[in-house]
């Protein structure tokens, strides 16, 4: 005799295991190369973002294996980690740190022609006329991990300000200066060889919005121009205004790892 069994029902703890491996939208959306997640959660509730032929408003919907899941009208899938892109460009003035610009204004993806025609989107910011380096990719958790604030990544800037600067001033960017959103400072200058004494090079590791121009407005100085010459230890140096270079994978693999 042949004695039927029922199957066992799946145990809470496999079913909440389950149910953590699926991606969240927002992740989704970035793992597929359109944007930040930060960016993902802007265009799911703006309701650009479709699942199965629904608008869903929920950035945290867990997305499941057969779900159909369209942008702007456009089917996208995650890409796979073979597939993942890093890019280092040295970016001129005039370019938009976007991936497309709503007053139709050039953007830095445009910079980057690669056969295979990946979807980057830049790592963090840079003002439309500030220059230097940037990364791009197409790899959503590292541009997420490497934008947020709270990194607070090592950069180092050139910075040519309206006048003289004040050697009691740098100090003061040193000790810190108060902004709206909290006290910044810069870790060490360097006062450029320029006999107009308004060159300064400029490190730092705040991941405050605009923060170099900012610091130096509640000091009385106008930013004339802004050149980014490192990112995290990545330098433009062999890079002409406008080109790029990949990654090597020792430099990804060491930017993974900070």
């Amino acid at each position: 005799m042949i004695r039927k069994t029922t199957p066992k029902a799946p145990k809470k703890t496999e079913q909440k295991a389950a149910a953590s491996a699926l991606m969240p939208l927002n992740k989704y959306i970035a793992q597929a190369g359109v944007c930040s997640r930060r960016k993902a959660v802007e265009l799911v509730k703006e309701g650009l973002v479709r699942v199965n032929g629904r608008v869903e408003l929920e950035p945290g919907y867990a997305v499941q294996p057969k779900d159909a899941v369209k942008v702007s009208g456009k089917l996208i899938a995650p890409v796979s980690p073979k597939e993942y892109v890093y890019v280092l460009l040295n970016k001129p003035a005039g370019y938009v740190t976007t991936v497309q610009d709503e007053k139709g204004r050039p953007a830095v993806v445009e910079l980057v022609n690669l056969p295979s025609k990946p979807r980057l989107y830049p790592v963090g910011r840079l003002d439309i006329n500030t220059t230097g380096v940037l990364l791009l990719t197409n790899d959503g958790d590292f541009a997420q991990k490497m934008s947020h604030p709270s990194f607070k990544a090592s950069k180092v800037y050139d910075v040519k300000v309206h006048k003289a600067l004040d050697p009691q001033d740098l100090e003061l960017l040193k000790k810190g200066v108060r902004l709206t959103d909290g006290v910044a400072h810069v870790d060490e200058y360097f006062i450029l060889p320029d006999q107009s004494k308004q060159k300064v090079r400029i490190t730092l590791h705040s991941g405050k919005n605009r923060v170099i121009k900012r610091l130096f407005e509640q000091l009385r100085y106008f930013v004339e121009k802004l050149d980014r010459v490192e990112f995290c230890g990545l330098s433009k140096k062999g890079l002409a205004r406008g080109t790029w270079r990949f990654l090597t994978k020792r430099e990804v693999e060491k930017l993974k790892k900070m």
